[in-house]
């Protein structure tokens, strides 16, 4: 047999996630062969772990998993800048919390104002118009926000190892969800351009909408009422409501995906779970267990009995961002 025909039968007859086996930007070890064994186990045909391809399904976080999450979350960013260009508008916010705060540049003060000052900056920002304006304005915003510490756009900000692993799951049959506590229309407008996840498969929480009609037009406005908070105990159950079957691949990065890696792993089909720790302040940023964004604590400290995989930015990823 000639070299060449050789070669096209290797080729051929190798298993599918050898060939999709793109990831380039994870270092050998320990994180990258438990995913490509994990993998690798799935997709065998006749094997004791196969998975049909239908029931391949995947999701992740966004916030600290898919993109960064610090110095504070991207969509704080949003409703910072949105009460920015909105208090001409309102001379009152110049004495009236969380307003005053932001609008003086006082994060502590805005922390300080705590849920029901967050809740009503949330309904201020994002309420009060139609969900198609809502999403002319994220995408504009998208379009001219820059990151305060890589001063590129947010939606660059992204890790290219996950991409990397989401285009890696996708190649060997599986479906990819975003499941996060941002507001899903934050997120809805770039996941497709950013992750290739489409609008449809990324569940996230959401504030009450209203079918209604402008004149003759159908529109839906957005009211100023939480409607679904998809975050701890919420993921699980968004996942169930949205999705209908249970995932056998989970990554997050905090104490708020903790709910999640545990419906996930703990199904009868024992799915992977992996855990971002965020470990390089120089090329991102360092922090867990006291992080006001993102704490990492009692899944970290559980995670090795739970046999949940601790990837270590540090030492695990060879590039954290496309740009570096």
């Amino acid at each position: 047999m000639n070299l060449i025909l050789r070669a096209l039968l290797i080729v051929l007859l190798a298993p599918l996630s050898v060939l999709a086996d793109g990831l380039p930007s994870w270092n050998a070890g320990k994180s990258r062969e438990a995913i490509v064994d994990f993998v690798t186990k799935v997709t065998t045909e006749g094997g004791d772990g196969f998975v049909k391809p239908e029931d391949r399904i995947a999701v992740f976080d966004n916030d600290g998993t898919l993109w960064s999450e610090q110095p504070f979350y991207f969509q704080l960013g949003f409703m910072l800048d949105r009460v920015k260009a909105l208090a001409p508008q309102h001379p009152e916010w110049g004495e009236k919390e969380p307003f005053k705060s932001i609008l003086a540049g006082d994060l502590k003060g805005l922390a300080e104002s705590g849920e029901k000052g967050i809740v009503e900056l949330g309904m201020t920002t994002h309420a009060g118009m139609t969900s198609d304006a809502f999403t002319k304005i994220v995408t504009d915003w998208y379009a001219t926000a820059r990151h305060p510490k890589f001063h590129k756009p947010y939606n660059e900000v992204t890790f290219l190892p996950m991409r990397e692993l989401l285009d890696y799951l996708r190649a060997n049959g599986f479906k990819t969800y975003i499941v996060s506590g941002g507001g899903v229309e934050f997120m809805r407008p770039i996941t497709q351009a950013a992750y290739g996840i489409p609008p449809e498969q990324v569940i996230g929480s959401t504030i009450a909408t209203e079918y209604a009609l402008a004149g003759d037009v159908p529109v839906l406005n957005r009211l100023p009422k939480i409607d679904f908070i998809d975050d701890g105990p919420g993921k699980p159950a968004g996942i169930n409501k949205f999705i209908g079957r249970r995932p056998i691949f989970v990554a997050g990065n905090s104490d708020g995906d903790y709910e999640m890696l545990r419906w996930v792993t703990g199904g009868p089909q024992k799915g992977f779970g992996m855990i971002i720790h965020h470990t390089d302040g120089d090329r991102e940023f360092a922090y867990d267990r006291r992080s006001a964004f993102g704490k990492l604590d009692k899944a970290m400290d559980e995670a090795e009995a739970r046999n949940w995989l601790l990837v270590d930015m540090k030492a695990d990823w060879k590039k954290i961002y496309a740009f570096e």
